[in-house]
Parts: structure tokens; sequence; C-alpha cells
């Protein structure tokens, strides 16, 4: 039995046809990694304004929307996290993109992105003129890389076939929901509309094989 390999693929190089597989999602990991070197070379101060600079919070949302919307996607906080963010990459978003094709996984990720962006940094505008917040929630670094991981973990559900699907929803729907009941932050509000925008996205998965249904048709 020849190993199982994209269209395309190469046999003696695994790797090789893995990243070529799933290009959007090595290409956003590789910009990733740039800019966590970035900040972790960067002297006392550049850093915080770098993150700053590309977060989408309510102050560069209302002064440079395209530029926070996009270049909060390409950040992450603390450089130390690249490692677990690369393994959280190649074991959600690698398949999904694999699975659905790049437009289409680039359209659930940028749209719940989005989405989640916007809605969640809405409610923090009404929590500061409620007064329940400070204003410099305003100021907050806010880098969305997670709400595309959500989204992406959110369609990845319709891959699984019964029962494994019934089971992982459960576990995943509980990873992001049950942190939004007890701490209640933007951060969690986002992830729950990431994934639930993950999950509204079934109708793009139709016509696209299952888990089982791929080992069926191996030969």
């Amino acid at each position: 039995m020849p190993p199982e390999t994209s269209p395309g693929g190469e046999p003696s190089r695994p790797i090789r046809s893995w990243v070529r597989s799933s290009p959007g999602t090595h290409l956003w990991l590789a910009i990733i990694a740039i800019t966590s070197l970035v900040i972790a070379l960067s002297p006392d101060g550049l850093d915080t304004y770098l993150l700053h600079r590309n977060s989408s919070n309510l102050h560069q949302l209302s002064h440079h929307p395209l530029r926070a919307l996009l270049g909060s996607a390409f950040w992450i906080e603390n450089p130390a996290d690249l490692l677990l963010y690369a393994a959280l990459f190649e074991l959600i978003h690698a398949p999904v993109e694999r699975w659905l094709g790049t437009p289409t996984w680039l359209f659930t990720v940028a749209t719940a992105h989005i989405a989640a962006t916007l809605i969640s940094q809405q409610v923090v505008l009404l929590a500061i003129r409620e007064h329940d917040v400070p204003r410099s929630m305003a100021h907050v670094v806010d880098i969305g890389v997670s709400y595309g991981l959500a989204a992406s973990a959110g369609i990845l559900t319709y891959r699984l076939a019964r029962p494994w699907r019934l089971i992982y929803l459960v576990g995943v729907v509980a990873f992001f929901v049950v942190p939004l009941l007890c701490d209640r932050t933007y951060t969690d509000l986002g992830h729950a509309i990431s994934l639930a925008t993950g999950l509204t996205c079934y109708p793009l998965t139709r016509g696209k094989p299952v888990a089982h249904e791929r080992r069926r048709g191996a030969h």
C-alpha cells in the first residue's frame, strides 16, 4: 500500500508534501515566527510599541482599522509561545486547509477573525461607556492569532466521523465556552464568536470527505 499523500504529493518527501499541501498555514506561521523574533530581539520599550501598534484594540481600530485587523493576525504577545502556536497550526489549521482548500479555509479564518475582533471590541466600548471598565481598556494589547485557531477548530468538527464528531464538539465547546462563563473577558468572548463562526460554516464542508471516508477510499 503506497503512503498517503496529498494530490501532487511526494511520498519520499513527506514534510515537503505536507507543507505544500497547506501553504497558507505555513506562510502564516513563518510570518509569526519572524514577528516573534523581532519582538524577542527588540530593546525595552520597542516590543511594547510594536504590539500596541499592531493590536486590534479600540484605539487602533478607530484610527487605523485595516492595519489593526490585518496586523493583529501576525503577532503573538510572548515569543516563548511560538512553539505552542506552531503545534496548534499543524494540528488544526493545516488539516483544515488541506481538507477544504486554501481559499475556503482562508475565508473561514478571516471571517471569524474580523467578526470576533469587531464584536468583542464593541462590547469593550459599551462597557467603557457604562463605566464598567476603565477607559484604558481602549489601549490594551489585543492580538488575534487565536481567533483564527478557534474558527478552524470549529469547522474541523465536520471532518470527523460519528461518534467522534460529537465527542470532539463537546470538548471544543467546553474548552472555549467555560472560560467565557467563568472569566467573561473580551478575549474569551472573541474565542467563542470565532468558534461559532467556524461551526456555522458547515455549508462550506458539503461534498468534502470525512475521516472514515478518506480511509475507506485508500488503496
